[in-house]
Order: C-alpha cells, then sequence, then structure tokens
C-alpha cells in the first residue's frame, strides 16, 4: 500500500472563520520526518477556493479597518494570551510536522510571542504628525491607512513564528489576512486560526489558503491583495517579487543566506566553538539565519576545528519528541538526500570531509536523518561554499587576513546575516562598519533581531524596500495620507490660478 492511499487526515483550508473542505480534488502528503511515515494530507487550493478566501477578506475588511485601534490591539493582546497559554501544544504541532526538537520548537514559538507582543503596541506607531499653521490657516498632516487584503506565504522551516511575523502587525494595522502556509507543515496555521478566533479576530480577517504554486499564483495575481509577504529561498523570492510587483502589489520577499561567521586570533576558541556548533547545527541547519561557514584568520583554524569536533560528538540526534535530543531530522527525504549530495562532492572538490554526517548510524535509521558533517579547506567557487545547502553542514574557510576574510563575505551574493568573534572592541565596530549584510552579530552567532527592530538582509537575501516585523513591518503594512487642512473665514476666500504657495 502507499502513503496516498493510507487512510489520513486532510488538512484543510480556514475561510471565513471556520474549516473549508477543499473541492479540488488535488493534495500532498504530510510527513512526520521523525519516522518517515505519512501524517495527513493537506488540500491544495484551487483558483476558486483563493478568490473564496479574498472574497471573505474583502468583506470583512471594511469593519475591521473602522474597528477601533484600542479594540484591535486588545483582540492580538488576548491572542497573545492564548499562545502562550497553549504554547506546549503547538510546538507539539510544529516538531511532529517539521522534526525540530520540542526546545527548538518553543524556541520558535517565543519568539512568535515577542512580535505577538510588538504588535500589541502598534497604535503608538500610527499616530501619525501634524504640522499647525503651514501657512494662514492652513494645518498639514499625515496619518497612516491599512491596505486591504494581504497575504504572507510562508517556508516549512518556521511555520509558526514567520507567518506571527507577518499577521500580526498586519491584522492590528487594520488589514485582513490570508495566510498560505508551506504545504509540507500546515497544521500549525489552522491551530493559530482558532486561536484568533477565540481572541475575538472577526470571520474573514484571517484565512488560510492552503496549497502549492496554483495558489501561490492566484495570490500574487489577485487585483483585490494589495501586498504580498514571502519568505524562501533566493531563485523564488526573485520571482515572487517579480511577479508581484509586475501585477502591482507591494511585496517585500526574504530570500536565501550563506552566512559567514569571522573567528579572529583572539577570539576566545571555546566560546565560538560553542556558537558554531549551535548556530550550524541547530533546527538541523535548517534556518536562514544558521551559520553555514567560519571564516578563520591566522592560527586559529586548527584549534578551532579540535574544539568543534569535541562538542559535535555530544550532540544528541533523535526523534524530537524524546527528551535529551537536540537535533531532529530534516523535513523530507529528498531534501536529506540533497543535503547529503554536499558532503559527498565536498572531497571531490578539494575540501577535506572532517567529520561525515552520513556515517552517523542515526542516519540508517527510520525517518529523514542526517548526522552533523564538518567540512575542512573550503572555498569560493565549490558547491559546498557557493550554494545554501540548508543542513547540518559546517564549512571551515581558511583566510590569511581580516582584510581577506571581509573581501570574501562581501563578495558573496547572499547578504542576510554574518558575526565576528573577537575580544578586539575596535576589530569588531570595523567589522560592522565595513561588512555589506543586513543583519550583525558580535560575538552572537544568530543575529535575529528582536521584535521591536526589524528583519531582513541585503542583496539577494531580500528583494524589495521594507524589512520583516517591527517598525518597518508596520510601514509596509500601511500607506501614508497627507491631509492639507484649512477652517477660513468665508470673507477671505477668492480665485487664486496660481500654483500653492506659503503666503
Amino acid at each position: 500500500m502507499t502513503a496516498t492511499e493510507i487512510e489520513i487526515a486532510l488538512v484543510n483550508h480556514w475561510i471565513g472563520g471556520r474549516p473549508a473542505e477543499s473541492k479540488s480534488g488535488r493534495r500532498g502528503i504530510v510527513w512526520n520526518p521523525a519516522t518517515g511515515e505519512p501524517r495527513a494530507h493537506v488540500a491544495f487550493a484551487s483558483p476558486a477556493e483563493v478568490d473564496a478566501a479574498v472574497a471573505n477578506a474583502a468583506a470583512a475588511f471594511p469593519a475591521w479597518r473602522a474597528t477601533p485601534l484600542s479594540r484591535r490591539a486588545e483582540t492580538m493582546f488576548k491572542f497573545r494570551e492564548l499562545v502562550d497559554a497553549n504554547r506546549r501544544k503547538l510546538a507539539t504541532i510544529l516538531t511532529m510536522e517539521h522534526g525540530k526538537t520540542i526546545a527548538d520548537a518553543m524556541g520558535e514559538v517565543a519568539r512568535g510571542l515577542e512580535n505577538i507582543e510588538f504588535a500589541c503596541g502598534v497604535p503608538a506607531l500610527l499616530k501619525g504628525g501634524f504640522s499647525e499653521q503651514c501657512s494662514r490657516g492652513v494645518d498639514v498632516y499625515q496619518i497612516r491607512q491599512p491596505l486591504g487584503v494581504v497575504a504572507g506565504i510562508t517556508p516549512f522551516n518556521f511555520p509558526a513564528m514567520v507567518p506571527m511575523w507577518m499577521f500580526a502587525n498586519a491584522i492590528v494595522c487594520g488589514n485582513a489576512f490570508i495566510l498560505k502556509p508551506s504545504e509540507k507543515d500546515p497544521s500549525a496555521s489552522l491551530y493559530m486560526a482558532e486561536l484568533l478566533q477565540q481572541a475575538g479576530v472577526p470571520d474573514g480577517i484571517f484565512n488560510v489558503v492552503q496549497g502549492d504554486r496554483t495558489a501561490v499564483d492566484r495570490l500574487i495575481e489577485h487585483p483585490d491583495v494589495k501586498a504580498i509577504s514571502f519568505v524562501g529561498s533566493t531563485p523564488v523570492a526573485r520571482a515572487i517579487y517579480e511577479s508581484a510587483t509586475r501585477n502591482g502589489k507591494r511585496c517585500q520577499a526574504l530570500g536565501g543566506a550563506k552566512n559567514h561567521m569571522l573567528v579572529l586570533p583572539d577570539a576566545d576558541i571555546s566560546m565560538a566553538a560553542d556558537a558554531a556548533v549551535s548556530a550550524a547545527y541547530g533546527s538541523a541547519g535548517e534556518r536562514c539565519m544558521a551559520i553555514s561557514l567560519v571564516v578563520t584568520v591566522g592560527d586559529v583554524a586548527d584549534p578551532l576545528i579540535e574544539a568543534i569536533q569535541a562538542r559535535m560528538k555530544n550532540v544528541k540526534v533523535g526523534p524530537g519528541l524524546e527528551p535529551g535530543n537536540e537535533m531532529g531530522p530534516l523535513i523530507t527525504r529528498e531534501h536529506r538526500d540533497r543535503v547529503a549530495g554536499y558532503v559527498a562532492n565536498a572531497g571531490a572538490e578539494g575540501a577535506t570531509v572532517v567529520v561525515d554526517g552520513r556515517r552517523d548510524p542515526v542516519s540508517r535509521g527510520p525517518g529523514f536523518f542526517l548526522g552533523a558533517s564538518l567540512i575542512d579547506n573550503v572555498r569560493p567557487g565549490m558547491d559546498c561554499y557557493n550554494d545554501e545547502i540548508f543542513g547540518p553542514v559546517l564549512g571551515v574557510v581558511r583566510a590569511g587576513s581580516y582584510a581577506e576574510a571581509l573581501q570574501m563575505i562581501n563578495e558573496n551574493p547572499y547578504g542576510n546575516g554574518t558575526a565576528i568573534f573577537t575580544r578586539d572592541g575596535g576589530a569588531a565596530r570595523q567589522f560592522q562598519f565595513d561588512v555589506d549584510t543586513g543583519m550583525v552579530g558580535i560575538n552572537v552567532p544568530i543575529p535575529v533581531p528582536v521584535a521591536y527592530y526589524s528583519f531582513g538582509g541585503w542583496k539577494t537575501s531580500l528583494f524589495g524596500d521594507l524589512n520583516m516585523y517591527g517598525p518597518e513591518g508596520v510601514q509596509f503594512y500601511t500607506k501614508s495620507k497627507v491631509v492639507t487642512s484649512r477652517w477660513p473665514d468665508p470673507g477671505t476666500s477668492k480665485v487664486d490660478l496660481g500654483f500653492p504657495q506659503v503666503r
């Protein structure tokens, strides 16, 4: 019997405040990565089902836009309380479908909660401005208003946190939101929809359409969808940005990454090794902010590699729901095999495979597991250097100087995040000044900004003008309107065909 013949649950859509059974007849398989067995089917929306979600959102928008700001913020605060009370249940859903450990999933929920908490204070950022007496009897003021129906297309690696990056701000700003989650781990989206409804978000303000490219294309083409937020790989981000803007939409599309961690000769070796192992192998490397390359300067490489190896021996790999495990499986068998291919090819390219994760016993068991790998003597031009591997593979690049290392980082087409490990404050400050990336860590390996800043890279890691969440997220989900107002004495009114000017 094949997986498609097994009787398992169907993950459907959420439209108009209730589950919506798909009529498209198309579906995919949701796997349990820890067992390699199917967990559910997921419906793939037809264009007509996407249209139904957009219609529901458009119908609900006017009343929600007219709802007082304080009430919208209060609703999001209630949602925050519900997520906090049910964080273990949400984390378990993440672990069952993504594979990350329960501790990692709990961390994802916690970081998502930070964005919800920020959204509760969004009214303070919607105050606009007011200038009195710009001309005689004339005042000018600016207000920010919601866009209408907006959509978010989110990746498999953070099925709760990344949607929260988007919809929390969008909803408090007064928009109606449509989520198209990854078809690989879709169940968290429906649970969040239930919690939003319990919090008092009106029917139609938050909708979920499951699916594949058909759903994405229809959201981008639909004339009533005003903005698209996307997180995923760079080729897809570029294509979505180009298509969305061609269709007249505002778009922010976050792409891939190849994050370098620069280790200077004066760095604390133990601290740098702890950071490298944590940032490379956490969540099995399926993070856009994972450290995938350590760039060493001078004679620090050998002791650092030795320290990393010692720590790798203690990383416990296994099912995410089992206590004590630190690294779970990859999302699918195909992705696991793709990642393993980079390790297999590294030697042929001239690199040195120091630790081969394919030889870890867990890689031969059930599920989509792959042990952690460490590759030395990696150089630009190699596939293991150029490509975003998105798995538990850490490369070590040996640079002869700070200038050589900096040039390497700045010439990389990605510009998502980077880190430097050093005891020298002057060197760290110079690095943050010189480096061409959007997010920088100083002795911090994964510099994901807190919720009251904004997340986004440079170069091919971001397409669009505004970053995700935080203050720039509020800007993205609103449009500015400037009002010039005069309440004059009727006796002063006259015809004047000249260009308006201050008098």
